[in-house]
């Protein structure tokens, strides 16, 4: 299985940004996480993340036919980007989204996603864990 993850804003600063809310483990501790995990279970994965969503849309319409399968962080962009919402639409790559916290526990902003109608499932509130819990859920399906 070829899987791309995509990070939006401001997870390069986990640990730094918000601790209580979002733990002190940082992007580079993510990113090790994931990669062990998809290692263990012969995954192929990319990890990318952006602060511009302009690159975001760009590795989106470039992930059609490269990969088998999208996990998506958009932080900040879930809850009003309808251009990451067509450019989902616009592939045929299942995606899932992801996030880190409870987006229905958060702020009444936050409750919002643009893209979940677009997204095979959704995955939120486990830290680390709503990543590979995503990931068996794809390989479930295989």
């Amino acid at each position: 299985m070829r899987l791309l993850i995509l990070n939006g804003p401001n997870l390069n600063m986990l640990g730094l940004r918000e601790p209580n809310v979002y733990g002190n483990k940082n992007y580079r501790d993510l990113k090790k996480y994931i990669k062990n995990y998809c290692k263990k279970h012969n995954i192929s994965v990319k990890i990318i993340q952006t602060n511009n969503e302009s690159k975001y849309l760009a590795n989106i319409h470039k992930a059609n036919s490269r990969y088998d399968y999208i996990i998506l962080n958009p932080g900040a962009w879930t809850h009003y980007s309808y251009s990451i919402r067509d450019a989902i639409s616009s592939i045929d790559v299942p995606c899932y989204e992801v996030h880190l916290t409870d987006i229905k526990n958060r702020e009444d902003f936050r409750k919002i996603s643009v893209i979940r109608g677009v997204c095979v499932d959704s995955v939120k509130g486990l830290g680390f864990d709503s990543y590979t819990k995503a990931i068996k859920k794809m390989r479930d399906k295989l």
